[in-house]
């Protein structure tokens, strides 16, 4: 598995448009995995169309394939062109608390689920207006390790493994995992209570 060599921006040095266009520009090489932070945890993210970086976060995470990746993306309308099938309860459920901390697992054309979350934090909003597509990813931890709340504990394990790492400062420590939420049915189940609750 091959190793990159990585950057370090600060987000209060370089200002959230530079941040999100150095981002932009890394997904430009295939294979490209960001570290970055969101509203809950830090992540890890990719081009949910690049199968070499989609393999790099399971190795990187040493994360089951059996596991699947969720989506960030920018408009939660534009899904059923990557076949994910957003009639009734999925579409309910997106107009109604998107973008926010819930994630929306939905039934896909070919039979299979995707879950995917439109998130909230000003940087991942513009990074994927500037990419246009959706974002894999997962929490910038091990598998089994606690979530980081700052680039300093994301990186300790990581950052000689991706390709850019954007320093946004602490996470609250009261911050809170999305919500995830089966919408294959006629009524939401909930798998994980979160920062959301349904109302």
């Amino acid at each position: 598995m091959k190793k990159m060599n990585n950057r370090i921006f600060k987000l209060s040095e370089c200002g959230l448009e530079a941040a999100a266009r150095e981002a932009a520009a890394a997904f430009d090489l295939p294979g490209a995995v960001v570290l970055l932070p969101t509203e809950t945890v830090y992540g890890l993210v990719c081009c949910a169309d690049d199968p070499e970086a989609i393999r790099r976060i399971y190795y990187l995470k040493h994360r089951s394939e059996a596991k699947p990746l969720g989506w960030f993306v920018g408009d939660w309308h534009k899904l059923p062109e990557y076949g994910v099938k957003m009639e009734g309860l999925p579409s309910e459920l997106a107009e109604k608390y998107c973008p926010g901390a819930i994630t929306i697992i939905a039934p896909c054309e070919d039979g299979s689920t995707q879950g995917f979350r439109v998130p909230d934090h000003p940087l991942l909003k513009r990074l994927l207006e500037l990419i246009d597509l959706p974002l894999c990813q997962t929490s910038a931890n091990l598998s089994g390790r606690p979530n980081a709340l700052n680039a300093e504990d994301a990186a300790n394990e990581l950052i000689d493994k991706v390709d850019l790492v954007i320093d946004g400062g602490a996470i609250s420590p009261d911050a809170q995992a999305s919500t995830v939420v089966l919408a294959t049915g006629e009524k939401p189940e909930i798998l994980r209570q979160g920062s959301l609750h349904l109302a």
